[in-house]
């Protein structure tokens, strides 16, 4: 065990924030998300029994966002049609704004396939138990500074 790390995050988990590079993302993903199709050239973390924002909570506590592009952060967009409410999204922003300044300016959104090719080049995905749709977020690591 260690001091000052959220208990949510795995071993595992850790040594996959640590060795993500600059430029690198990772995305949190609900569970509908196709993690493991997805992912088959990137590190699949299963963390089935927690939703996405307390996982966000926790990455973002060691995890600085990139400060060298204008949307660190992206979201998947409803796909037009879909009759979908995004209140989790609101949620992400609160989280976000306590770890970055920008705050949900640092939020963009990705069309669903596209956001799937971009998950395809992935550092990592961390496939969650999340239940609320259009949940999947994707996090562009920034350069440790401290």
């Amino acid at each position: 065990m260690l001091k000052g790390i959220p208990k949510i995050l795995s071993p595992e988990l850790l040594k996959v924030l640590c060795e993500m590079g600059h430029g690198d993302r990772i995305v949190v993903s609900d569970g509908n998300f196709p993690a493991e199709s997805m992912g088959k050239d990137a590190i699949v973390i299963r963390c089935d029994g927690h939703d996405v924002p307390q996982l966000l909570d926790a990455i973002l506590q060691l995890f600085p966002l990139d400060t060298y592009v204008e949307k660190p952060v992206s979201l998947m967009q409803v796909v037009p049609g879909d009759q979908v409410e995004t209140p989790i999204w609101d949620v992400y922003r609160q989280i976000i704004g306590k770890y970055d300044p920008r705050g949900g300016s640092a939020v963009g959104h990705i069309e669903r396939f596209a956001f799937y090719e971009e998950a395809k080049k992935a550092y990592a995905i961390i496939a969650t138990g999340e239940k609320a749709l259009y949940a999947n977020i994707m996090l562009q690591k920034g350069v440790v500074t401290d």
